[in-house]
């Protein structure tokens, strides 16, 4: 026979596995998400490369695509405010 006590200790930790199951799962789709809008995205970038003819391109220069970015970009936590945003970081040349 278990105690009162017992049962909700139980029940509680039947519902920190369920949500910690909940949360794996959910951070899961999101990068699913994630990874499939990339794809998306890149793909429409190339049609948008193939759209311009080589004539194009050497008129361009030195001017750059309005969605690109020199170097790799870096996403890190936020630091200040207690937001849970991130900063979007470019590394100096």
């Amino acid at each position: 026979m278990s105690s009162h006590v017992e049962e909700q200790v139980r029940a509680r930790i039947a519902a920190v596995r369920a949500k910690a199951e909940a949360d794996r799962r959910r951070r899961q789709e999101l990068a699913e998400a994630r990874q499939h809008g990339l794809a998306a995205r890149h793909a429409q970038k190339l049609q948008r490369q193939d759209g311009r003819g080589a004539d194009e391109d050497d008129q361009d220069g030195e001017q750059q695509d309005s969605d690109t970015v020199d170097g790799p970009t870096e996403f890190r936590p936020s630091t200040g405010g207690g937001s849970a945003t991130a900063e979007r970081t470019t590394p100096c040349p």
